[in-house]
């Protein structure tokens, strides 16, 4: 009990009442929904849907590295496109959620925030080209991949060969680049529910153990096509983008260290005002640009109206997001705040992640605004109710954000967008729904679990938070000798 602590009975009433939550929207979106819902488990022992995703979109790609495509299979205008939206996804990191969060935390540890979104981008870069790429998307095994790309060996030959049936457009260097972007900013953003008081020396190895042990077997489970999860596999989820593998995840995450962690010195009785807010809408406002790069990127291909429809449903959910969670906050706190519009625009930016290659504008429209109002719930009044320290609002926007739009994909799904987006509202497949259930709730468990494990082997042996001293006094003097001035 001491390894997990203040993670207690009452706290566990969060995941029902988040369980209660996301269940809403869905029930919502349809009336015979309710009805249906009754017969959900004798529908979850049947056959997964076996619809199969475009080649070239990640949920439905394999990478056995089998098949070696000619160099003149190589398309300039897609490889192109991976390239500019494997910067865009880079982008979002650093500077993008780097600012996002240090804008939100107090001046004096301002240096230590944009450190952990820093240090976070090195350290998985070089995992993933040691390890984490193989791990990930490769093998044939529906769990876990091989490791026939240690040292990423394969790519010492032509680079010019796209070698992969992933990304068969495209070289598979590029490929490798586009999805270490991906590695890169999920366990960066469970640094939003750890802030002001973990010890830097924890965080690092917490996200070199995270990203291998976690972050990679669950890519693998719904993005290749041996994977359980997918498409491909006996569950058959949708998830474009990453809804359940980024966001459901980091979210999950943030919420165990937070609890693990414990909360910040002072908070109820001290000023935890945001610092520079500036800071915020910036990060926020390169977030929303970079996310183009990680939804119309994940067409993997520019050459159809894959990469363009998820880019418009992106956008318009987004926007969607900013106004709902602005209006509510408005009606409820009488005042409609700058940090309010920008983490209602990132909510929307996530719950459109894992539905952004399979619904139309009108699907897109309705989860931006359903996510705008629950995770503004969510961040907002849930966390005050249970009473855990999600400093940034990890789980409230990223966790809750994250299971919302992957179960609502499987309502909003239109085969007309995406023949393997057979959902609920437009084919009357509520084997989807089922299917999305399924996703969210293997990967909740697994990651909090497993987080768990790996905080617990670190709080027991090096310790995981600062001390109070240095909590008062603040981490960017303290962890790294640095102070912003003015």
């Amino acid at each position: 009990m001491k390894i997990f602590g203040t993670f207690g009975l009452k706290r566990l009433g969060a995941i029902a009442l988040a369980a209660a939550i996301l269940g809403a929207p869905v029930m919502m979106a349809h009336p015979a929904l309710a009805q249906d819902a009754s017969s959900a488990s004798s529908v979850a022992a049947s056959s997964a849907p076996a619809a199969a995703a475009p080649a070239a979109a990640p949920a439905a790609a394999s990478n056995d590295a089998v098949v070696t495509y000619p160099k003149d299979a190589v398309n300039s205008g897609d490889d192109a496109w991976m390239l500019t939206s494997s910067v865009l996804v880079l982008m979002m990191t650093i500077p993008g959620l780097a600012l996002f969060y240090a804008g939100m935390v107090r001046k004096k540890n301002i240096l230590a925030t944009l450190a952990q979104s820093f240090g976070a981008t090195a350290l998985i870069t070089v995992l993933w080209m040691v390890i984490g790429y193989s791990i990930a998307f490769t093998g044939h095994d529906p769990y876990i991949g091989d490791f026939k790309y240690f040292l990423l060996a394969p790519l010492n030959g032509d680079i010019n060969i796209a070698n992969t049936d992933l990304a068969p457009t495209i070289p598979e260097s590029v490929y490798m680049f586009f999805q270490m972007t991906f590695a890169i900013i999920t366990p960066a953003l469970i640094a939003g529910a750890l802030a002001d008081r973990m010890k830097y020396s924890a965080f690092l190895l917490f996200m070199g153990a995270w990203l291998l042990l976690v972050y990679c077997p669950i890519a693998h489970w719904v993005w290749s096509a041996k994977g359980f999860l997918g498409t491909g596999g006996s569950i058959g989820a949708l998830d474009y983008a990453g809804g359940t593998v980024v966001h459901l995840n980091a979210g999950t995450a943030g919420l165990v260290a937070a609890l693990m962690l414990g909360k910040r010195k002072g908070l109820g009785t001290e000023n935890f005002a945001p610092h520079n807010l500036a800071y915020s809408v910036i990060g926020a406002s390169l977030l929303w640009v970079g996310w183009f790069g990680f939804n119309a990127g994940s067409a993997v291909e520019a050459h159809d109206g894959q990469a363009g429809m998820a880019a418009a449903a992106t956008q318009i959910a987004t926007a969607a997001a900013a106004l709902a969670w602005m209006f509510v906050e408005w009606i409820v706190s009488k005042k409609p705040s700058v940090l309010g519009m920008i983490s209602g625009a990132v909510a929307g930016l996530v719950a459109i992640t894992p539905a952004s290659g399979f619904v139309n504008p009108t699907g897109a429209l309705a989860i931006g605004v359903a996510a705008g109002v629950v995770c503004y719930l969510s961040a907002v009044h849930l966390k005050k109710l249970i009473g855990y320290d999600d400093a940034l609002d990890c789980w409230g926007v990223h966790g809750i954000g994250g299971a919302l739009g992957a179960i609502l994909t499987g309502v909003f799904a239109s085969s007309k967008i995406n023949s393997a987006g057979k959902g609920w509202l437009y084919d009357g497949n509520f084997h989807q729904v089922i299917a999305q259930f399924e996703d969210v709730g293997i990967v909740f468990v697994y990651c909090l679990v497993m987080t768990f494990i790996i905080l617990g082997v670190l709080k027991l042996t090096i310790g995981i938070r600062v001390s109070e001293e240095v909590e008062q006094e603040g981490l960017d003097i303290n962890l790294h000798g640095e102070v912003v001035h003015g």
